[in-house]
């Protein structure tokens, strides 16, 4: 198998066009809008840094193995998406949770009864989907679904987990650099079914840090293969509140 070499700070990687997220209402008829703690619109953020335009969320193009790892590392946006009418199917299973359905998509996962359910429009072979709670917060659980190349059939295509989990950690870490930027920390990897599991953290100078927990996947349509990244994130400070629903709902994301 070809090295799989760290994305670049400064790689550039052409993109067909932004995300736009549009503004909609649940079928009960409750408005959402778009928030974040600092300014209204889409927050889409890099490593905590703000896009310029907050209406406009970029996703990058799975071409080789150096690009979707870049992919994998921006699909770390936290989306604060507006709810949208969605397609797929809510079912309540527990007093807490509820499951969601993609028929489309063909995953499901389990949320909390009271988040909220956001959509990008599509664009092209990728989806966004944000699942956040209806208060202010920073944290959420996007799935971001890209398309793939026929050279990756599986996981392993990318390397074994651990291989996986440090470059992709690696790439996102700019703490070496002068002044430090971000520090990213690998806490844990594991695979399982076909799954990649990880866990780590980002922290930016004088700022709170964010833990992150993926569940990285592949699956085809029937066309071509492509790979869901499942990304939950909490700060420090919303731990207590936030954690152990952010890792249930990563947990619970299967193929159907």
């Amino acid at each position: 198998m070809a090295s799989l070499p760290s994305p670049s700070p400064s790689a550039v990687i052409q993109r067909p066009r932004p995300w736009r997220f549009r503004e909609s209402s649940l079928s009960n008829g409750i408005a959402i809008h778009i928030r974040s703690k600092s300014k209204p619109g889409v927050l889409c953020s890099c490593n905590n840094i703000d896009i310029s335009d907050p209406q406009l969320c970029y996703w990058a193009s799975g071409v080789n193995r150096r690009e979707i790892m870049l992919g994998i590392a921006l699909s770390t946006f936290s989306f604060q998406a507006v709810v949208s009418n969605s397609l797929a199917e809510s079912v309540v299973v527990a007093e807490d949770f509820r499951t969601y359905t993609d028929e489309a998509n063909k995953f499901r996962l389990v949320i909390p009864q009271d988040w909220v359910v956001g959509n990008g429009e599509p664009n092209g072979f990728k989806s966004v989907t944000a699942f956040y709670p209806q208060e202010t917060s920073s944290s959420n659980v996007s799935v971001v679904i890209s398309g793939l190349g026929p050279d990756f059939t599986r996981m392993e295509s990318f390397g074994k987990v651990e291989e996986f989990a440090d470059t992709l950690v690696s790439g996102l870490d700019r703490s070496w650099k002068r002044p430090p930027g971000v520090a990213a920390k690998l806490i844990d990897c594991r695979s399982s079914k076909g799954i990649y599991y990880i866990e780590y953290t980002l922290q930016n100078p004088g700022e709170s840090r964010k833990h992150l927990y993926s569940a990285i996947g592949m699956a085809s349509n029937g066309w071509y293969n492509r790979l869901y990244t499942i990304t939950g994130q909490y700060a420090d400070e919303e731990s207590e509140n936030y954690s152990s629903k952010i890792e249930k709902v990563v947990n619970s994301f299967s193929f159907i």
